[in-house]
């Protein structure tokens, strides 16, 4: 669990050098198209593959268990348009039950 952590906050430097870097190096010019659609993607791709990570991993193993049903809650949830705090809280209420059930 701990090594997560520490990509999360080498995540978080990264993204604040980057964001420093970027009017030094562009000195007060706009980026150019492509690179700002791409930097727009970024961080839901990494949001995304942390989530899969936690999951279905466990260490070097993928795993099926109860968490899987509460992303499926989610990801419905999320497609109908559902409040935030709904969504965490069907996630959150599907996996508990699910844990009680299986």
């Amino acid at each position: 669990m701990s090594s997560i952590w520490t990509v999360v906050a080498v995540v978080g430097v990264g993204t604040m050098a980057i964001k420093g870097a970027g009017p030094l190096f562009l000195g007060g010019r706009p980026l150019p198209v492509g690179l700002t659609s791409v930097v727009d993607l970024l961080a839901p791709a990494l949001l995304g593959a942390l989530v899969v990570v936690q999951t279905f991993g466990d260490g070097q193993a993928l795993v099926l268990d109860e968490r899987v049903i509460g992303v499926a809650v989610a990801a419905i949830a999320l497609w109908r348009k559902a409040p935030l705090l709904v969504v965490v809280v069907a996630a959150a209420a599907a996996t508990a039950l699910a844990r009680a059930v299986l």
